[in-house]
């Protein structure tokens, strides 16, 4: 047993009587180590918070957005053309199974004035369904109901950041403001979503009916209602692409759509969005250590340089040793131990460093971190990886060297 520990005897000895070299060494790989964890850390975290941000609309949620069509040979972008109306949502709503809500909605952007305080928000008009579809809560007040649809009433539920810029502090429930050419009277504020693309926390929610006498609602030619979107929820994840089938073979046949004709309108949910955003993220944490990588190799060449210095100056000690009987594995042995223990020490302490870098980003809140149990097996793998590679050609070097030379080497 003793014979087995004995080039890890001898490699710690090489290391520790040269504390300055192997300290230098060890830093190298701590920094491309370091610089991996944080790095990665912040491309998971970024991923992680995306992820989570989608999770709060509802994994379940699709949309259908009027696709893109060609004009007098102009091609219109995607959910510029007015091919989407309320009568589809409630086709769809009635013939279409496995769906638990349908909510049509038309958008515009407008003025709101609420005391000596203005903006300009994005104002949708929809149904009571598209709390339920889009997965909103109630922060105070009520959304509008049923009733208040049928009768236009004139009322507004307010995103967070709406309500923060035109009331402040100021209980807004109840209060009156005036919305393009209206005035309507607010019921609601949401619960915040957090900052991210179409955020409900940067709009306003008023009843379709209500935002016809706001905004004049196109109509198509034979009079339907146009929408912006349709917003639906499947009430069986497993049947989604059925749902996705049968509303599609609905819209076509509803839009006399011809066999060879291209679909007018594009039907997504938030799983795949999530996991195009995922692919994308997952990328980008990719590049991140890549980048991080060349840290580590310029590290490796400082183990190369540094071993190849340490044999130089070994050279009559390993004579010492070959004329004591030491055979060329057990040199080899010794020098590659210890590149490895450089490099692996190097890395422990760089996890750890690169680990207390992404905590102190993410406490301060500059972005959201996440250090994995794969990313810190991974970087503790390529760093002892990384001392056998650079290691291998000293390591040969001294196991090569003749005795005899070696000997008279002053």
């Amino acid at each position: 047993m003793k014979k087995w520990f004995e080039p890890f005897s001898a490699a710690w000895v090489g290391v520790t009587s040269h504390k300055l070299r192997s300290s230098l060494t060890i830093l190298g790989i701590v920094i491309g180590i370091a610089a991996v964890i944080s790095l990665m850390s912040i491309g998971k975290g970024a991923e992680a918070d995306i992820l989570s941000r989608i999770e709060t609309l509802g994994s379940d949620l699709m949309t259908i957005r009027p696709g893109a069509v060609i004009s007098g040979g102009v091609r219109s972008a995607r959910g510029s053309a007015t091919t989407l109306t309320v009568e589809d949502a409630e086709a769809i709503a009635q013939q279409v199974p496995y769906i638990s809500s349908v909510a049509p909605l038309y958008s515009s952007n407008l003025q709101l004035v609420a005391g000596n305080k203005n903006m300009n928000s994005q104002v949708t008009g929809t149904t009571p369904e598209y709390m339920q579809t889009n997965n909103l809560n109630i922060l105070s007040g009520s959304f509008f109901s049923d009733y208040d649809y049928q009768h236009g009433a004139k009322m507004a539920v307010l995103g967070s950041n709406v309500k923060e810029t035109l009331f402040g502090d100021t209980n807004p429930i109840g209060q009156q403001m005036r919305m393009g050419n209206i005035i309507v009277r607010v019921i609601g504020v949401l619960e915040s979503k957090g900052e991210m693309w179409g955020s409900p926390d940067d709009a306003i929610f008023i009843p379709l009916t209500a935002m016809q006498q706001t905004v004049a609602q196109p109509r198509t030619a034979k009079g339907d209602r146009v929408v912006s979107s349709i917003s639906l929820t499947v009430s069986d994840k497993e049947k989604a692409d059925y749902v996705v089938g049968e509303i599609t073979s609905l819209l076509r046949s509803r839009h006399n759509l011809g066999q060879g004709a291209d679909n007018d309108f594009t039907i997504s949910s938030m799983e795949e969005i999530a996991s195009t955003l995922s692919e994308t993220t997952a990328t980008m944490t990719i590049f991140l250590g890549a980048m991080a990588a060349i840290s580590l190799l310029v590290g490796g060449i400082g183990v190369m340089n540094i071993m190849l210095v340490s044999v130089l100056e070994r050279t009559r000690e390993i004579g010492i040793l070959k004329a004591l009987g030491a055979q060329e594995r057990d040199i080899w042995t010794q020098f590659l131990i210890e590149a490895a223990f450089l490099t692996l020490a190097g890395g422990i302490i760089g996890v750890i460093v690169g680990w207390i870098v992404s905590f102190i980003v993410s406490s301060m809140g500059l972005m959201t971190t996440l250090v994995t149990a794969d990313v810190v097996i991974l970087a503790v793998c390529v760093s002892a990886g990384i001392g056998l590679f650079f290691g291998f050609y000293p390591a040969w070097s001294a196991s090569r060297l003749n005795p005899i030379e070696a000997l008279r080497h002053e």
